[in-house]
């Protein structure tokens, strides 16, 4: 069985970096840690909500990377000269990935009680009219 690519449609023309991104997402490894919720906020934003327990700001980066939201996550673990009876919550490191249409761009980014919020936001769209003018050809 032949895998079926969108540039494999005569009617799809130029969406061969459409088809790269949801290969890299696919191929992201995003795990289930930490859980996420996205929700649309308005007819043109969304936001996307973190819980990052026992997560500082500082130990938080947001960055976009070639059309990609990267959250990163990295908790210093000073328990070395602290003497636990039990150990539950373990410092943890994650990244979690998102691919971002052309037009959504990142707004704030907003820490509060232990969930992180990045907001998104959408242009909205133009109802753009072109007329080609046919050239006669000739010898």
């Amino acid at each position: 069985m032949t895998k079926m690519t969108l540039g494999s449609y005569p009617h799809m023309l130029g969406f061969e970096q459409l088809e790269r991104l949801l290969e890299r997402t696919a191929k992201s490894g995003n795990e289930g840690y930490p859980p996420f919720n996205i929700e649309q906020t308005s007819e043109f934003s969304y936001r996307i909500t973190l819980a990052v327990a026992g997560f500082s700001e500082a130990d938080l980066s947001i960055t976009v990377e070639d059309r990609q939201l990267v959250i990163r996550g990295r908790q210093n673990d000073d328990g070395e000269d602290r003497v636990f009876l039990h150990r539950g919550i373990a410092a943890r490191q994650f990244q979690r990935s998102f691919v971002l249409a052309d037009g959504v761009e990142v707004g704030d980014a907003v820490m509060e009680n232990g969930l992180l919020h990045v907001d998104l936001s959408r242009a909205r769209p133009e109802t753009v009219v072109q007329t080609i003018q046919i050239k006669k050809g000739g010898s």
